[in-house]
């Protein structure tokens, strides 16, 4: 574990217009083993931040083309850059130039001729933190989606949730209760291992969260926490590679003779209410609503027509017509006053949707 005396060592960007603050600076570093690179100026900076990975920025305040503000401005706003710390080193001093650096996101302030048994304390405080939560940022995305990680890292924990637009999509393995009973509990994980290392890859390929497994099943969304304007196609697609993947699977559970999978899908669209839901010590990401409701019972119907992917109206209408559908008509749905209108996704490309 690195200790404040030998700090583990980091790539830091020194961006000042000054070649001789550069120098300095550099000097000072590289003697505590840290790579140095330099920036003429703010522009220069943000091509280098953009071409190559830095674990600090020191950065001047008054410079030609883009000042250090600009700079900062920029690399907050950055989803890509914003989690590198920048310590602002600058000879403007007032109390107002710092407020306005700490308050846009700047790690710390250091004030010129710079000092530097406090530069190198300063840098390796940072480069601490930064560690820390680099740490943090991997240990949310071993137990969230990227889309969920970087929204938590970002926004923060809280729980509750807001009403956004999205797709719903639940799935599960049909007669999984007998694939079980005919199989050892290794060959049971075994298999839903595979199962979902498939449904996982196409279901965020297109953008969507896995939130919930359960056994077999599982639900994702479309549409949330990153808000996508064509979340219904989104999910219809990533429903067809499901069922593709499953039958390419089978292919090859067939050549060694192993047990064949079907799943059913269900999906459709509307309002929910989605965010971190649970208690402060143990919490999820996920969606509530009638339309998540919808499309647990259109998965479940999916077993008693025999088809693999039901959406609902809400869900048809957002939909090109490269993708083939069939009407089911009207269907009485568990748990729902009125028939649903339910249609069957058949093919992914056609010329006409059938309505």
């Amino acid at each position: 574990m690195p200790s404040s005396s030998r700090p583990e060592p980091g790539h830091l960007l020194v961006v000042d217009d000054n070649k001789v603050n550069r120098l300095l600076m550099a000097r000072g570093l590289q003697e505590q083993g840290h790579d140095v690179t330099f920036a003429e100026n703010g522009r220069q900076a943000l091509d280098l931040l953009h071409k190559d990975t830095f674990d600090l920025v020191l950065l001047d305040i008054e410079m030609p083309e883009m000042d250090g503000f600009q700079v900062l401005k920029s690399v907050t706003s950055d989803p890509a850059l914003r989690h590198i710390p920048v310590v602002v080193a600058s000879a403007m001093d007032e109390v107002d130039s710092v407020v306005r650096c700490i308050e846009m996101g700047a790690e710390d302030y250091l004030s010129k001729p710079i000092n530097l048994v406090l530069l190198k304390a300063r840098v390796n405080a940072s480069l601490e933190k930064k560690r820390l939560r680099d740490q943090q940022r991997e240990l949310i995305s071993r137990f969230a989606t990227s889309e969920v990680a970087e929204d938590l890292l970002t926004s923060g924990f809280s729980l509750g949730g807001k009403l956004v637009e999205a797709s719903v999509m639940f799935s599960d393995i049909r007669s999984f209760t007998s694939i079980v009973e005919s199989h050892t509990p290794e060959e049971v994980i075994d298999l839903l291992n595979t199962y979902y290392t498939l449904m996982f890859d196409a279901i965020t390929s297109h953008g969507g969260i896995v939130n919930q497994m359960e056994g077999d099943g599982l639900m994702a969304i479309f549409g949330a926490p990153i808000p996508h304007p064509d979340h219904r196609q989104r999910a219809v697609q990533a429903a067809l590679e499901m069922v593709e993947m499953i039958e390419l699977l089978n292919q090859e559970q067939a050549v060694q003779s192993q047990t064949h999978l079907h799943i059913g899908v269900g999906i459709a669209s509307g309002k929910v209410i989605a965010g971190f839901t649970g208690t402060v010590a143990r919490a999820t990401y996920t969606c509530v609503g009638d339309t998540v409701n919808l499309a647990a019972r259109l998965e479940e119907h999916t077993k008693a027509i025999d088809k693999p992917i039901l959406i609902d109206k809400a869900t048809r209408e957002g939909l090109p017509a490269i993708v083939a559908l069939a009407d089911c008509g009207p269907v009485d749905i568990r748990g729902l006053s009125s028939p649903v209108e339910v249609f069957c996704v058949t093919a992914r490309q056609s010329t006409h949707t059938d309505a």
